[in-house]
Formats: C-alpha cells, structure tokens, sequence
C-alpha cells in the first residue's frame, strides 16, 4: 500500500470509531481533519462536495469519505476510505448482532451515549461556521440559507430543502446574467457482486434500499419495514432493536443492515447485506466526484451548486437544533456541550476524537451526581 493509501485508510478507520451523532456530526469531524488539519483540500471544493453528495441517495458521510479518499489517492482512495470508515461499525455491529443472536438482547451502552451526543454538536457547530462562511457567497445566498434552516425547522422534506434553492439560484443567475451551459455526464460504472446464492436476495434487498435511500435513519426504518417486515422476513422488534444498533455504534446507521443480515442468514448474511448497501454509494461517488469541477467551472451549474451548497449548511444547522433539542436536557448535557463548545472554538488544534471521548467520560461519570 502506498503512503496515500495508507494516510486515507488510517484516517478513516480513526473517523469511523469516533463518528457518533449521524451524517452531520460526521461531516463536520471530515472537515476538521482533511481540511483544516491535513489541507487535502479547499473549504470550497469540500463544500461542493457536501453539496453534490446531498443530491443523490445513499449515506452522506460514507460518500464524502469516498470523495475525500478519491482526492487524496485517486479511485483506489475512494475504495479505500469508503471501506475503513464503515469497517468499524461492521464488526461492532456484528459483535452485537452475535450477542442478540445468542442471549436475545442489546447491551446497555445508553450511558456513555449521554455525554457524547452534547459533545458531537459542539464539533458540528464548529463546521456548520466554517462551512457557512465559504458559503455565504452574497446576500441571495444568505436568504437562501435562511429559508431553508427555516424550512428544515418547520419539516418541510430535506430533498426539497435542497433543490428547491438549488433551482432558485440558477433561475436568478439566468435572469441576472442568462448563458447557455452544458455538462456531459459519465456512464454509470458498472459493478459485479460475488455472492452465494444462498444470500442473494438478502444483498439485491439491500442494494435496492441503498439505491434509492436519501434521508435519515427513520427513512431506512420505513423502508425495511416496507422491504422486511411487511413481507414476513423480520419482525419488527427485530427491526427496532436494528436500528437502535445502527444509532448507538460509530459510522453510518446503515451498518443496521449487517445486523440484519446476520439475522436473516447469520456470518454470510451479513456480509451480503453489507456488501448490498453500500455498493450504490461507491457506485454514485465514482461517478459524480470527477464532476464536480466540471460543475463548478460552468457558470450556472455553479450558481446551483451554491445555492445548494449553503442549503446543506442550513440543513446541518437544523439537525444540531433538533439533536439539541433531544440530547440537552438538563445541567450535566449543557455542561458538556459548553465544555465541548469551549474546545472547539478556543482551543482549536485539540483531536476531534479526544472531545468524543471526553464527553462520554464526563457524560459516564456525571450521570452518577
């Protein structure tokens, strides 16, 4: 393995062990490290990444550590930081899969978790400022922000809260200054999955959910059920306690599919599901991330991109309001999340992984005052 290679994979194995908190705390631990730590990149071209990843399906965070990786060491990074980052997950998630195979519960971890959600929002309000910034590119921009924070806070769906400034933007860039544009897009790349066949439906029923998945972990929630569920595959017990693993381990709650898995068909099972999941994201990143240069180059993709570019913001910012709203809720919550807001604002240069595991130490031991 070469020097890049190996910089991204230990990168990324490190994110995925301490990415608590969902997409947006996982975005704003990957801007810390590949932006203003390791200067894989512009604050820019990381923004039009978080931008464009926010338009197709799949797990944002996994995606942008397949963009990150396919900056840093080409397409072999993208496999590379997109299999470290979800590879943690995995094999907790399959620990714990084994552990309700076996003893029929879910061990008890709701105590550390106290701590580290007030602290994660700290590190995504520390990114939403950063991100903001760079994309508040003028006052249209700004008003757009604010709509969609305002949107996302009253539930308008996240997928219009994207596009809808998105069409905004480029229909003002036409009326301020109207150019004709075009982009040529790639073939989709095709991708052969080996597998046994025993577990071919368990991977073409998950690739069929990554395929099409935008939105949070409730999403995927209706759409196993819809998929698992309702067809007599699993019951819905199962599928709670499923994703209540996916929220409570590091990484991507789409590890919930490897617990799946492991129910359904156990080792092999799992794997499948996995392996089905995850697969559209690589598929969709190595298409779309040699494209967004093209995109910014172009006038008014680029007037789309910005607007979408400070939507997303916006909709990090709406996410930390609500995850406040359930996590801060009493003295010792805003505590760590004052002492986490203080690390991340003053004393800047501190691991993002030491603030995590601050949090759950403090979070641990406080719950006991």
């Amino acid at each position: 393995m070469n020097r890049n290679l190996k910089e991204v994979a230990l990168l990324f194995l490190k994110l995925g062990s301490i990415a608590f908190g969902g997409p947006a705390a996982h975005i704003a631990i990957m801007e810390v490290e590949v932006v203003k730590k390791r200067k894989w990149m512009s604050h820019q071209h990381f923004l039009d990444m978080v931008g464009a990843t926010n338009l197709i399906p799949g797990p944002n965070s996994t995606e942008m550590t397949m963009h990150c990786g396919y900056e840093k060491a080409g397409f072999k990074g993208l496999i590379v930081a997109g299999i470290s980052f979800v590879f943690p997950a995995i094999l907790l998630t399959m620990g714990f899969a084994w552990l309700y195979n076996t003893y029929g519960k879910l061990p008890n971890v709701e105590i550390f978790m106290y701590g580290i959600k007030p602290a994660v929002i700290a590190l995504i309000l520390g990114a939403a400022y950063r991100l903001l910034k760079k994309a508040l590119k003028n006052t249209i921009t700004g008003i757009l922000g604010l709509l969609t924070l305002i949107a996302c806070i009253l539930g308008i769906n996240t997928i219009l809260a994207l596009f809808l400034p998105g069409v905004l933007g480029l229909f003002i860039h036409y009326i301020k200054k109207p150019k004709k544009a075009s982009l040529s897009v790639n073939p989709f790349i095709l991708v052969g999955l080996l597998i046994s066949a025993s577990n071919l439906k368990i991977a073409w029923t998950f690739f069929k959910v990554g395929a099409i998945l935008y939105g949070s972990g409730y999403i995927l929630f209706a759409y196993l059920d819809a998929e698992l569920v309702n067809t007599g595959f699993l019951t819905r017990q199962e599928l709670i306690d499923a994703v209540a693993i996916g929220q409570f381990t590091p990484g991507p709650v789409l590890s919930t599919a490897t617990f799946i898995g492991w129910q359904l068909g156990g080792f092999w099972g799992s794997i499948a599901a996995t392996i089905g999941i995850f697969t559209p994201s690589f598929i969709f990143v190595a298409v779309l991330n040699p494209l967004i240069p093209k995109m910014r180059k172009s006038k008014s993709i680029a007037a789309f991109l910005d607007a979408v570019n400070v939507a997303a913001v916006a909709i990090i910012i709406a996410v930390c309001i609500e995850m406040s709203k359930e996590t801060i809720v009493d003295w010792r919550t805003t505590l760590i999340a004052l002492l986490s807001l203080l690390l991340v604002f003053v004393f800047q240069k501190i691991n993002s992984g030491f603030i995590v595991l601050g949090g759950a130490i403090l979070g641990y031991f406080l719950s006991y005052i």
